[in-house]
């Protein structure tokens, strides 16, 4: 399942309590200065609650940020080659000073129960300090080094966590050995069936149509695999390991990403005009710039609105204009987003964009017998299906309708209009295939929205070297991080196919648009977001 938080967060009155104790309505007075806690929060179907600070220390400027995270069917496995794979929550922490203003990503620090990242155990934070993975669990605590001057008097606190997958480090194949468009191939390939191409390392690849060489079935056009050359060592190709979003950005995550902007940020965040001075909204539906919803995008603001202050959006997809119901569609992958938008987020979040290599391997999975198959889906094999109808529409729990069964993809045959539920195809008791998931069990990475990936069809892609965002935007909302693709999307292209494409598309090699540069808001756009540990 794919759930989002169901509440906007609220700034609560502080009431007096004794020191060290939590109250019941979310707040608490520790050490002599005041906490206010938005209500628990919700990515997917992980959950996050119970937060508090503890250990206040104000000479070295630290405090400990306690939480409970939980999700659904967590686990750890071993690949074909006996490498673990496993899910994990990234977790964030966005803090807000007198509960107005601005608010700033936290810098996290060894100490809590959460200390640096461990590769034996796969948990803890990062080198950069700006996020940390945890398992499911009870009383974690991260250890937060905030910034000298800052006032504890009122500081209001949002913990994210986003569910993600370890994809181990191993060889893995470009290319099915079928016949999708521009598809990755052995260089010594001519004509017909492509030659599956092995990555056996992260060292720089030579491009060229010869034998031993990455290269590609068309070197022209939005499919092409660029000029003949080198891909540089630090160009991330999926064979060091590296995590990935389960799923695709749903629409509740993007809420709650815009509800951390400034006001100038948001409006470039979103397609309707909301610059400072605008108090009157006739396109509502913020991100389609529409007036009503448009293939179901239920993120909105209302239709009057401060001129200055940061806007308060919500989702809305069944229209009665009542924030966040449990059928307006928050768990529903997020579209209309722009190549800049996915930057943004990916920025705010302390993650980065994949590549369409990373794409591929963490589609197929390792390098192993029996794979790949010919023109395969991200499920391994050539079985696809669509579903004609919906059950609970909106809701987290929306699944396929009694039409048909067996659905486990949204491509252009599938109705409704637009993307559904994150995870939708997947059940108690279906298989990897009506499951429509990948090898590591990643959804919808064929078919839904299209995957925003770094190509390497051209120099600006190549260019990219894996670094991570920083949590933190500039003054007009857009990632600014070194060697990214930019606002013009030049670098970025497109993966997996979308609900109003056809098969074709979806196929795990098929690079129709893989080089393809559009800056532009689109019904069909989509992604999701990788983190070096």
């Amino acid at each position: 399942m794919c759930k989002t938080n169901n509440a906007i967060p609220t700034l609560l009155r502080a009431k007096h309590f004794k020191p060290g104790l939590k109250c019941l309505s979310g707040f608490f007075l520790l050490l002599g200065f005041c906490c206010l806690f938005s209500p628990p929060a919700h990515a997917n179907n992980i959950k996050v609650s119970d937060v508090s600070l503890q250990n206040l220390d104000s000479t070295a400027g630290t405090v400990d940020i306690k939480f409970d995270v939980s999700w659904d069917n967590s686990f750890t496995r071993t690949d074909a080659n006996g490498n673990a794979t496993f899910d994990r929550a990234w977790v964030f922490v966005k803090y807000q000073i007198g509960g107005t203003g601005a608010w700033y990503h936290a810098t996290l620090v060894s100490g809590g129960s959460l200390g640096s990242y461990s590769t034996s155990t796969a948990i803890g934070i990062t080198s950069d300090g700006k996020g940390a993975f945890c398992r499911p669990g009870l009383n974690q605590t991260l250890r937060w080094s905030f910034p000298y001057g800052t006032s504890m008097d009122t500081i209001r606190i949002r913990v994210f966590a986003i569910e993600m997958v370890y994809i181990p480090q191993g060889s893995f194949v470009l290319g099915s050995g079928g016949t999708e468009s521009g598809s990755f191939t052995d260089g010594s390939w001519t004509s017909g069936a492509t030659i599956p191409f092995t990555i056996s390392s992260e060292d720089a690849l030579s491009i060229a149509a010869s034998a031993g060489s990455l290269w590609g079935t068309s070197t022209s056009g939005n499919n092409t695999i660029g000029d003949a050359g080198t891909l540089p060592a630090a160009f991330p190709k999926g064979y060091s390991g590296f995590y990935v979003m389960k799923y695709e950005v749903s629409q509740g995550q993007y809420r709650d990403f815009l509800n951390t902007l400034t006001r100038a940020q948001q409006n470039t965040r979103t397609g309707t005009s909301l610059a400072a001075g605008t108090t009157s909204v006739t396109n509502i539906y913020v991100m389609s710039n529409t007036a009503t919803i448009s293939y179901r995008n239920g993120i909105r603001c209302d239709a009057t609105i401060s001129s200055s202050d940061p806007i308060t959006f919500y989702c809305d997809l069944n229209g009665n204009a009542v924030p966040n119901e449990s059928d307006d569609g928050e768990w529903i992958a997020c579209n209309w987003l722009s190549w800049a938008d996915l930057m943004a987020y990916a920025d705010w979040a302390g993650l980065r964009p994949m590549t369409e290599l990373e794409f591929e391997k963490a589609s197929r999975g390792p390098a192993r017998s029996g794979s790949p198959t010919a023109n395969e889906y991200a499920w391994g094999n050539t079985t696809i299906d669509y579903f004609s109808d919906l059950s609970n529409a909106g809701t987290s729990s929306e699944a396929i309708g009694p039409t048909r069964p067996n659905a486990n993809c949204n491509y252009s045959s599938a109705s409704p209009d637009g993307p559904v539920r994150c995870g939708m195809f997947a059940t108690s008791s279906s298989s990897r295939t009506t499951a429509g998931a990948s090898y590591y069990g990643l959804m919808e990475m064929s078919g839904n929205l299209w995957e925003r990936c770094v190509t390497i069809g051209n120099a600006t892609g190549r260019a990219f070297t894996g670094l991570h965002g920083n949590g933190t935007l500039d003054s007009s909302g857009n990632a600014d991080v070194t060697n990214w693709p930019g606002t013009g999307a030049t670098g970025g292209g497109f993966r997996g196919g979308a609900w109003d494409d056809d098969t074709s598309y979806a196929r795990v090699s098929d690079r129709s648009y893989a080089a393809y540069t559009n800056s532009f808001r689109y019904y069909s756009y989509g992604g999701r977001f990788a983190r070096t540990p």
